[in-house]
């Protein structure tokens, strides 16, 4: 007599980013292969598999479902749980979702897959030139959902029912469409059109489709509102000057750079220097803008695009829309946010024709509503790996993994910061990070935001059991998180900013709770002190607990208070008068343009205001710094348009020296919090300014000496307090020279150097730290 096989039961919970990617297709794929009966479904905590067999194929099932997991599939845990209810199935199926309470991630939006773009480009296919075709690989996904489990139901294309060939493709476990809940055809699928301001939808001339009228528009310098997956774009040709000019005066964003489109690498190659981890990044599922480096072998655009700056910023097509309108059109186009300079995106369609008007001169539209706002992300790539700016469509809202300790910990809500404004919520098993918001000082801003933490907390059926705020008391989030707290009765834990930026690189990097202090080198703007002070270049010897301030950038007068972030020359002003002293500046370097510039504004005004301590506090920034350099250089001496302007043209500038070495000098002081004072290097760049010195030569010799003084302060306080770790954070380590100048120097010193990559350094990553920094001292007190 032959015996039967034992059959075993096991169920298995899988977490991580597994609905809406075809893993259920494919663990019923795998459990066919291996003779498995059993079920798969969604719920909220994943995916549950219920699986009758042998010991070795269930074991089988396990392995292979990390090592043939779906492209856009993340498994953080795969846990194995005992199954007695019921004998075995007949058969393995995929059955409805289930409730529950949710720990799952939903999905970011991925850029189109090449199974689809064969597709739309294939004349007998039945998508042929779809604009919205998609399938689990690709497609929208936190754009469109409204709720979880991530089903069709939840979505905006709910209002699409399904027609008979896509029903039976959504139906199939064979077909990559089985359970894609954006899929769609043009029998039963969005709509686009095109319209203008004056008559409404207009009809493409003959043998056009909406997308080629729209291409051509562009061609002709037309400026057009395009509708895309998680906002309105505002299109033009980026060759034509009087086009992007037009553009920027209608949008009153008057210097900022433009994002382009191209339509391939090789577009891009002739405009700009790419490497293989550019390539990378740009065609990756994210899609993200890619900052590339441009110079004079390279084609000229329009000047217009990005005045002051030796980088553009670059993306390829990342829907079937893009892709049909780049494949008409051969060359690069602007694709800029569609709203006015420093309000959100539109998103909805009366939105966009009423707030536009003025600006577009057509629309290009659908009707599948955006229910999530998602600016395009925008990274770089570094010597040490891809430098995250702006984290938003693509990325957003991926969770990441709890580091180790941190198992315990309770639900909290971080707001974040006033700039660059996002949310965190930290979970049982990952902290999950909001896309880029923007900055809360704009009322339309801040309406968002509430709206974005609102959707978060709906998303994941989440219910903080207590919040983290910045300790800035005019921070618009902190006054937020104070509300909520009392309206939901919850504890309000502060957070110090620049701590805040420390422990969100720990987190990122997967640092454990009970780890040793690393010094923390944090060079922003600004950031309120734990002495009720502005700092703003710091460091400090720090875990997630605490921190104790070790040294810092001379503290110098911020002049006019906030207007002196806008207002360069009063920052120039600032540290020639408290490191020389405006009579010796003056006698010594009367002929210098940023004497005369200084000797035509208020000066006596300000030394009052410094005098009295009105509306000039001290302040510690190493932004400030950058801007007072910039100044000095008449780099934007009166006044920026957007955040960090004069910074960064000042980094445009040295970067054409690359082979310039000399630094200026500084001194460290021997006190406890030692200090770093700049003023052998103002003496040194006057010297400088008045010998004629090329201004690029100027300014490379200050990266120089920043670069060389933080680290040197760096290595010994590392020595002092016997740590071999530095983080580098804040948003003045966004500047690369700055960033490669400090940790080159410091990993030749020996140390082990972390930054944010996948996170920014500047406050749009502050969230993370200080949910981190909140749920570190809760589970200290417990």
């Amino acid at each position: 007599m032959i015996a039967t096989p034992t059959v075993a039961a096991q169920a298995f919970r899988v977490r991580g980013l597994v609905q809406g990617v075809g893993f259920r297709p494919t663990v019923w794929r795998l459990a066919k292969e291996l003779a498995l009966t059993g079920e798969v479904l969604n719920d909220g905590e994943g995916v549950l598999i219920r699986a009758w067999g042998s010991v070795a194929d269930l074991d089988a099932l396990a392995a292979r479902l990390r090592a043939e997991q779906p492209p856009l599939a993340r498994i953080d845990s795969i846990e194995a749980l005992p199954l007695s209810e019921g004998p075995p199935a007949a058969a393995f199926e995929i059955v409805a979702s289930a409730a529950g309470r949710v720990w799952t991630g939903v999905l970011p939006d991925a850029a189109t897959c090449p199974a689809c773009l064969s597709e739309i480009m294939d004349p007998e296919n039945r998508r042929f030139r779809y604009p919205f075709t998609n399938c689990t690989h690709c497609g929208p996904r936190l754009s469109i959902v409204a709720a979880v489990p991530y089903d069709r139901a939840n979505t905006s294309m709910a209002a699409f029912p399904m027609c008979h060939a896509c029903q039976t493709e959504y139906e199939d476990p064979s077909d990559r469409r089985f359970h894609a809940q954006p899929n769609a055809c043009a029998d039963c699928g969005p709509r686009l059109w095109l319209e203008d301001a004056d008559t409404g939808e207009i009809d493409p001339a003959p043998h056009q489709d909406a997308i080629e009228a729209a291409a051509a528009l562009i061609a002709q310098g037309a400026i057009l509102a395009i509708k895309g997956i998680g906002g309105f774009h505002l299109a033009c040709d980026a060759t034509n000057e009087a086009a992007v000019t037009r553009l920027r005066q209608r949008k009153k964003r008057y210097d900022k750079p433009f994002a382009l489109m191209a339509r391939d690498p090789a577009m891009i190659a002739r405009y700009a220097a790419i490497n293989e981890a550019e390539r990378t990044l740009l065609a990756a599922p994210a899609a993200p803008i890619v900052i590339l480096q441009t110079g004079p072998e390279h084609e000229a655009l329009a000047a217009a695009v990005a005045p002051g700056q030796s980088s553009l910023g670059f993306m390829l097509p990342y829907t079937p829309l893009h892709h049909l309108l780049m494949q008409s059109l051969d060359r690069l186009i602007v694709l800029t946010s569609g709203n006015r300079s420093d309000e959100p995106q539109c998103i909805g369609n009366e939105e966009a024709r009423s707030r536009l008007a003025g600006i577009a001169d057509h629309w290009l539209m659908h009707d599948r509503e955006i229910l999530n706002r998602l600016d395009d992300s925008v990274v770089r790539s570094d010597e040490g790996g891809p430098t995250m700016l702006r984290r938003a469509r693509g990325y957003a809202p991926a969770p990441h993994p709890l580091p180790p300790g941190f198992e315990n910990s309770p639900p909290l809500l971080a707001l974040g910061g006033e700039l660059k404004a996002t949310v965190c919520l930290w979970r049982q098993d990952s902290a999950v990070v909001s896309q880029h918001i923007g900055d809360l000082e704009d009322a339309s801003v801040h309406d968002d935001y509430r709206k974005t933490l609102s959707l978060y907390r709906q998303l994941f059926d989440f219910a903080p059991a207590g919040l983290a705020v910045d300790r800035h008391p005019d921070y618009l989030s902190t006054q937020w998180g104070a509300v909520l707290a009392e309206r939901e009765d919850l504890p309000l834990i502060q957070v110090q900013h620049h701590h805040a930026h420390i422990a969100a690189c720990l987190a990122e990097h997967g640092v454990a709770r009970d780890a040793a202090p690393v010094l923390g080198l944090v060079l922003d703007g600004l950031g309120y002190g734990e002495d009720g002070t502005l700092w703003g270049g710091e460091f400090l010897l720090a875990n997630y607990r605490g921190f104790r301030r070790l040294g810092h950038f001379k503290p110098m007068v911020l002049l006019g208070g906030a207007q002196a972030m806008r207002e360069p020359w009063r920052n120039a002003y600032a540290y020639l008068e408290g490191c020389i002293g405006w009579p010796e500046v003056v006698e010594r370097y009367p002929q210098l343009d940023i004497v005369r510039f200084l000797q035509a504004k208020p000066l006596a005004l300000l030394d009052q205001m410094k005098a009295r301590g009105v509306n000039a506090p001290l302040a510690v920034s190493a932004g400030r710094l950058f801007d007072a350099v910039a100044a000095a250089l008449s780099i934007r001496p009166e006044a920026t348009s957007y955040e960090g302007q004069a910074a960064i043209e000042l980094e445009a500038l040295a970067q054409s020296e690359a082979d310039e070495r000399a630094a200026y000098g500084f001194v460290v002081t021997d006190s406890d919090p030692a200090v770093l004072d700049w003023t052998p290097l103002w003496h040194d760049l006057l010297n400088d300014v008045s010998c004629s010195v090329p201004r690029s030569v100027i300014a490379k010799r200050f990266h120089n000496t920043v670069a060389e003084a933080v680290t040197q302060l760096a290595r010994r306080l590392a020595d002092e307090h016997r740590t071999d770790q530095v983080v580098l954070s804040g948003g003045v380590f966004q500047n690369r020279l700055l960033l490669g100048g400090v940790s080159g120097r410091l990993e030749a010193a020996g140390l082990a150097v972390l930054r944010p990559s996948l996170y920014p350094a500047n406050d749009g990553g502050i969230a993370l730290g200080q949910a981190a920094v909140a749920a570190a001292r809760l589970l200290e007190d417990t």
